[in-house]
Parts: structure tokens; C-alpha cells; sequence
């Protein structure tokens, strides 16, 4: 931005699991924050519970000027700001609010990584195969078609995209 008294939103990465903690820290500090989150049904051995988690894994988003965006790199759940083109990226009022809009009539959306390709390698984040690897072989939908090689065989598994993310 050329003029550092305006006030645009813009979106940063955090640590992972860091969204809703960082967006409250900053929050209370007097930032303007927004963690979009998703209404999920969590199952533990005992019991059912509704839980808030966030739309956009490891990002918020923040309506700042220049030097609030470098005060907010400073947080410790910070990793970086968002890029594109080389700048900090610039996210259209109408945007945020469109973010907003449909969360309240869609509370249980899901946000999902299209930054996936056929080739790619992927690791399962959830489920019986959580943990484990393989090859992106075929989109079709919102499901992933993965080869996974463990134990010396390869198992063909077919994976929700909300399940999986790339692999370090």
C-alpha cells in the first residue's frame, strides 16, 4: 500500500492450530480481526460436542494500515503475512463480507485446499489412515484418490479433500 494511514483487509498465515488464539490476542490488543469458523460435531470415546473450528486452516484476516500490518508480524502466532505479486495481499470489503454472509446461513461449511494437484504428494490428517502418505492419483469432487505404499504393497484409498494435506 502507498499510503500507510489506510485501512484495507489483508490475510496472514499462523502456526498451525494458532487461528482462533492469535485473532482473540489481537483482538483484545485493538486490531480488527476476523477468523471465519465452521461448526463441526466432534466425537471423543464418551461423548458427542458442537465445536468452533476455523474456516481457512492456519489463516486470519485483519482490516489494517501498513504499520498495523508490521505490528501484527510481530505476535508470536504469526508465521507471515499473505503475498501476492510480491505485496501483501488485498482482500475486497465485499469479500469479507461475502465470507461472513454465508457462514451465517451456512454455519457447518467447509473450507476446502483446491491447491491440490494430480502428482502431489499428500499425508491423511484424519481418519484410520490418518498419518499416512501417498501420491495424488485422480480428483474427482471433493473426494482424492491416493496411492499409499506402506508395509511393501500400494492400497488405492479414496480420501474426503477436507482429510488430507500436502506433505512436508
Amino acid at each position: 500500500m502507498s499510503n500507510d494511514s489506510i485501512k484495507y483487509w489483508t490475510a496472514f498465515y499462523t502456526k498451525p492450530r494458532n487461528e482462533k488464539k492469535v485473532a482473540e490476542r489481537l483482538s483484545d490488543r485493538g486490531f480488527e480481526m476476523y477468523c471465519p469458523t465452521r461448526t463441526v460435531l466432534k466425537q471423543w470415546s464418551d461423548r458427542k460436542k458442537k465445536v468452533k473450528e476455523p474456516l481457512f486452516t492456519s489463516y486470519v484476516f485483519a482490516q489494517v494500515t501498513e504499520i498495523e500490518r508490521q505490528e501484527i508480524l510481530q505476535d508470536q502466532g504469526i508465521v507471515n503475512s499473505v503475498f501476492w505479486l510480491g505485496k501483501p495481499v488485498v482482500i475486497r470489503d465485499k469479500e469479507i463480507q461475502g465470507i461472513i454472509n454465508f457462514l451465517n446461513e451456512f454455519p457447518d461449511s467447509e473450507g476446502l485446499n483446491t491447491l491440490v494437484e494430480e502428482g502431489d504428494k499428500i499425508e491423511i490428517t484424519e481418519g484410520p489412515l490418518k498419518g499416512e502418505a501417498g501420491e495424488l492419483l485422480k480428483i474427482k469432487g471433493n473426494k482424492l484418490i491416493l496411492s499409499i505404499e506402506s508395509i511393501g504393497f500400494s492400497l488405492v484409498a479414496e480420501v474426503a479433500r477436507s482429510k488430507v494435506k500436502l506433505a512436508s
